[in-house]
Formats: C-alpha cells, structure tokens, sequence
C-alpha cells in the first residue's frame, strides 16, 4: 500500500525480479545491493533505480516538511491565530489511517518506521497548538503547563519509538493467515489508503479557509506547503518513471495506484492555492497584529505635540 505523503512501488513490480527459489527463498541476482539491503527490493534496471530514487527524495521532504512549521510556532508564540486545528486534525487522521493501512498489508519497516514519525510530529504540532492556545488565554505563564506538555511529548515519544518494534515483530501473525483472509485484511488496507487520501485532501480546505479569514499567512511557515508540494510531486513522478521497466500490464498498475495519484494531484493543486495565499497576504498582517503595530506609531507624534507646546 502507499498513500499521498508515503510513496512505494507496486509489489508486482518488484516480484517480477525474482529468480525463482533455489533452496525455499528467491534470489536476487542483478539486484541493487543498497535498495535489496534497505528497501528489500530486487532493483534490476535503471527505470526502477530512478523511480526508487525519486519516491525516497518524495519521502525525505515530507518528513522535513513539518519541522520549519515547530521552528515558526516556537518563534512567533501565536501559533493557535495563524494555523487551522482542522489542518491538524484531518493531517493526523490521515498518517493514523496510513498507519492502519501499512499494518494491514504487511509493508517494509521503513514504510512503518517512516509513519510513525508522521504521526509524532503531528502530536508535536498539534500539543504545541494547544500549550500556546491554552498558554496565551489565560495571559501569563504557567510551568505547570509547560512541564504537562513536556511529560506529554516525552511520553509520546516513548511509545511511538517502541512502536515500529512491536508491530514489526507482530506482521508474522498476518503472513501465516488463510487466503481468503489474507485477501480481505489486503483489501481493508487498501480501503485505508483511498480513506488517507481524502483526508490529505480534506486537511488543506480548514487552512485555505483560516487564511481567507485572516487575510494573511502570518504565523505559518511555507516551508511546511512547499516541501509537501515537493513531495507529492515527486511521488507522482516515481510512479509513473517505473511504467517503461513493466512487464505486466501498464493499463492495471495505474488503475492500482490510480486513487493514490488523485489524491496527491489533488493536494498538490491546492497547496497551489495556499501557496497563492502566501504571494498575496505576503504584505498582510492579521487585525490583532495591526493594532499592536499602530500603537507605536503614535506615541512619537503626542511627544512631538507636547515639546512644541513648551516651545
């Protein structure tokens, strides 16, 4: 399975470099050794190099993609104004439901590794979007909700580390099912990833709205819109670099990631239009902002009066 922010290669493409099994267990012969190592993917040909390439490049720049965005909120204190809880929320859901989905089909330990960090920096984006809600609403500073927030983090990063471990150790119990079941957990998971992908999608409409509402971006990093823009480009671009090397049917393998090239089209048009946000509101500041900018401006004009009313 892949979805949107987690880009793969069809199983059957890889199957097809297999030699058959010697001794119980296929043998890659003209495999590239550091994709078989990492990726247990039997890379043959130089349409696939590249396709492996560029959905691994996909994959580091959506696990950048949130971190400008926790070193914005950290510097500017006023995250809960500039950014949608709904962005957050339907982000969240969708790498739960990849997480869900990446289970179900048995995918690498990379695939579950890289997952589980989705889901941790959105805990990190969502937990510091509540601390400065909760933190900015009562007016003054609380180490007691500092410290909560800490042990949260802290926690959370216990479990997810332990995560990957545990669920990695457990897959054996899905290989030894019968067909048929195996069949069905395969189907729910890809059900799973057609769900992430409308979530993707439904995560940018709450952020475009919040803006509009704002008339501005202040608050919210586009690094966060551009390496995602990045990502699903190159995702796309991996998918269909692999199409030369098929042995199969062209024709079957688009239709079966056909779902996952919508939804990153999808969300690449509108970090597009975030994006637009961004060139127009550059030069904008949200009302509370403004006001507090305006104050200043004041202040030199009533002691230019009074000095010349002493003169």
């Amino acid at each position: 399975m892949t979805t949107v922010r987690f880009p793969g290669k069809s199983a059957d493409v890889a199957a097809a470099n297999w030699t058959a099994p010697a001794l119980g267990r296929p043998v890659c012969v003209n495999g590239t050794p550091w994709i078989l190592y990492l990726l247990e993917e039997c890379v043959d040909n130089v349409w696939e190099y590249c396709s492996v390439v560029i959905g691994l490049i996909s994959m580091f720049c959506f696990l950048l993609s949130t971190l400008p965005q926790l070193y914005e909120a950290y510097r500017n204190g006023k995250v809960e104004e500039a950014m949608s809880f709904g962005f957050l929320f339907f982000l969240l859901s969708g790498d739960l439901t990849s997480f869900v989905g990446c289970y179900l089909t048995s995918q690498l330990p990379i695939q579950v590794v890289t997952v589980v960090f989705y889901i941790f920096t959105d805990l990190i984006l969502i937990s510091q979007f509540l601390y400065y809600k909760i933190k900015n609403s009562s007016g003054r500073k609380s180490p007691v909700l500092k410290w909560l927030c800490f042990m949260w983090c802290g926690a959370v990063s216990l479990v997810l580390l332990a995560l990957p471990k545990l669920i990695i150790d457990n897959s054996t119990t899905l290989d030894t099912q019968s067909p048929a079941a195996s069949k069905s957990v395969e189907i729910t998971g890809y059900v799973c990833g057609y769900l992430a992908s409308i979530l993707y999608l439904c995560s940018r409409f709450p952020q475009l709205y919040k803006n509009f509402q704002r008339q501005s971006t202040q608050g919210t990093s586009y690094l966060l819109f551009a390496l995602a823009m990045m990502g699903n480009g190159t995702y796309g671009l991996s998918v269909i670099v692999v199409l030369p090397s098929l042995k199969g049917s062209k024709q079957t393998f688009i239709i079966k990631h056909l779902a996952w090239l919508i939804g990153s089209l999808g969300v690449l048009v509108l970090d597009l239009l975030v994006t637009s946000q961004f060139i127009m509101y550059r030069n904008n500041y949200p009302a509370k902002s403004s006001a507090l900018l305006d104050v200043p401006e004041v202040e030199p004009l009533l002691c230019d009066e009074v000095e010349l009313s002493v003169l």
